[in-house]
């Protein structure tokens, strides 16, 4: 297991590279990860040093694009911080992004805490603990210059590929009633229209939620009241480059919608 001054020292290099928007082949063997856990602990480290706040969570590889695309065989869990965030409609910098992907995300606003316990959740209390439902944005990206390489240890210390979000309004929209697994939002992108699908994620965007509730129980931590939970995304990575603008359109459940520059 890694040291606590491993840790750090691994976060430090991490966080270092995001502000200069550079990147790196590998951390240093004595700093690398090996298992999920180092991986989690260095992740943690990095929102120590991060200049805004936690503002929630991020689930990567929950569909089996997703999951090739990164080179894993399962989710992986990420934070999001305040200062990651980017307005509804606002417009995104490409700057040091490598990855240049958009992804139509599902995300829960809890509204109770789920404090960590010994039995696993079930969806339906993970549910009975959310506030709301909005239609969001992920503009994920790595650390790594080989991020399909990198393994899922190094990706998690790699806050999971978090980069930046975009959060639209919570849906007025009965949610609860609806069955998300065959919701199809519809994006258009560069004059073109894709096709989303719920069930991409990870079969259910209700069991993705849990999944994140249960991967956090697991390393001792609270999923607290007002944190936002985004799913993974329900349609493969879409291609992005400066000067376009990505639109999401969840029916009644909301839009939300970014550029790039």
């Amino acid at each position: 297991m890694l040291e606590k001054d491993q840790i750090v020292a691994a976060s430090r290099v991490l966080v270092q590279h995001w502000r200069d928007g550079t990147k790196l082949d590998a951390l240093e063997r004595h700093l690398r990860p090996q298992t999920r856990a180092e991986g989690y602990a260095i992740q943690a480290a990095l929102e120590a040093q991060s200049p805004g706040k936690l503002f929630g969570w991020k689930i990567a590889a929950t569909s089996s694009s997703g999951q090739k695309h990164i080179n894993v065989t399962g989710p992986l869990a990420g934070r999001i911080m305040s200062d990651t965030l980017i307005a509804d409609g606002g417009t995104a910098s490409m700057k040091g992004n490598a990855m240049r992907v958009g992804e139509p995300e599902f995300c829960f606003r809890m509204g109770r805490d789920l404090a960590p316990r010994a039995a696993p959740f079930a969806v339906d209390e993970v549910l009975a603990a959310v506030d709301s439902l909005h239609p969001a944005i992920e503009i994920p990206d790595s650390r790594f210059a080989d991020f399909a390489g990198a393994g899922e240890a190094q990706l998690i210390a790699d806050n999971a590929c978090a980069h930046l979000f975009v959060l639209g309004a919570a849906t007025p929209a009965n949610w609860r009633a609806m069955d998300l697994v065959e919701e199809r939002p519809q994006i258009t992108l560069r004059g073109e229209r894709y096709i989303g699908h719920g069930k991409n994620v990870l079969g259910d965007p209700r069991v993705a939620l849990a999944w994140l509730a249960n991967e956090l129980r697991g390393l001792g931590i609270t999923l607290r009241a007002g944190e936002v939970v985004i799913t993974g995304t329900c349609h493969p990575p879409l291609p992005i480059q400066a000067g376009d603008h990505l639109a999401v359109d969840f029916g009644v459940l909301g839009k939300a919608s970014v550029g790039f520059a």
